[in-house]
């Protein structure tokens, strides 16, 4: 397989054959450096050496009905996390400070739960509101669940910039990991936001026992549905959830993973996302050229690694962070 070959492909706008998809995925591992090399091409060719940031907050924690075996937030995990309903603005507001403090673009808040109510909306319309008012430039993501088509209205009127509902996995795939809604349910949750305006932000999350064809399938779909911004997660198989036993992933898979989706999705945005530290390990600088986006500090439950470590990586690739206009 000639690697730069996808690359042209790709730069052209062409798709990738799904045999040509799973030759990413199963390249032997010393034909990591060729694709990487080839991904960048249309990394470079889009978002130049910019690295955009952005900055997560679990503003509702726990106190979720939902059954997803990968989340320490579900109904079915026993892993001992901190459990409160939508935090007081004042706590939002100075978390959106601590964004900006940390250099990050996008403020990303997350509430656990099948899906917000419209009381909910207007608490977090509310807290929107307050943080635009003191950080205009300041992106706004919001990932609140199932969505209908009013509330995902109100959220854009009230500043809201993306919203976030990922895929997780291919539809074939999706039983095994969660019972209490569907893979159909998440779709039109992305499209139901997309329809009203809100920029679509949905991704992948990797190492929870899927098939690389499923891994190709939820590439192919997003790249169908035109989504935005991609994040690509890893999965941190977290004590007292059910797939607490599933295996790390090597940071050679994990790479070709995030090739397969910039060459499949060259003018998304590309976030390397919850397990880039635990996954990618001393790869990590690696993925950044293929990757043009990342989370800065903290994830929903676990701890990330220091923003200055962040930083370093970004200075020493000899890219730059993309500030806030």
């Amino acid at each position: 397989m000639n690697w730069n070959d996808l690359a042209d492909k790709s730069l052209r706008g062409e798709s990738l054959t799904r045999g040509e998809a799973l030759a990413v995925l199963n390249s032997p591992d010393e034909n990591v450096l060729s694709i990487l090399d080839a991904a960048y091409r249309v990394r470079r060719e889009y978002f130049g050496k910019r690295v955009k940031l952005n900055f997560l907050l679990n503003a509702k924690s726990g106190l979720c009905p939902e059954d997803c075996g990968y989340c320490s937030q579900s109904k079915v995990s026993k892993a001992e996390i901190k459990k409160y309903p939508f935090l007081p603005e004042e706590d939002i507001l100075a978390a959106a400070s601590r964004a900006v403090a940390s250099k990050a673009k996008r403020f990303c808040m997350v509430n656990s739960g099948r899906g917000p109510t419209d009381g909910e909306i207007e608490q977090i319309s509310s807290a929107v509101r307050k943080v635009r008012e003191t950080h205009p430039s300041l992106e706004i993501c919001v990932c609140l669940g199932l969505l209908a088509s009013h509330q995902a209205k109100a959220l854009k009127e009230s500043g809201v910039h993306a919203y976030n509902h990922n895929l997780n996995t291919s539809e074939n795939h999706y039983d095994s990991i969660c019972g209490t809604h569907t893979y159909r349910n998440r779709v039109e949750t992305v499209e139901t936001a997309k329809a009203q305006g809100l920029s679509s932000c949905s991704g992948g999350l990797f190492g929870m026992g899927e098939k690389d064809e499923d891994i190709v399938d939820v590439a192919l779909t997003l790249r169908e549905m035109k989504v935005d911004s991609i994040p690509i997660n890893f999965l941190m198989a977290i004590q007292g959830t059910p797939l607490e036993g599933e295996r790390e992933m090597t940071p050679q898979k994990c790479l070709k993973i995030l090739c397969l989706f910039r060459l499949l999705n060259p003018q998304s945005e590309i976030r390397i996302a919850g397990g880039r530290e635990v996954q990618l390990r001393w790869l990590q600088p690696l993925g950044l050229y293929v990757a043009n986006s990342i989370f800065v500090g903290d994830y929903l439950t676990t701890q990330g690694q220091p923003p200055e470590d962040d930083f370093a990586m970004i200075r020493d690739l000899g890219f730059e962070i993309e500030g806030i206009s």
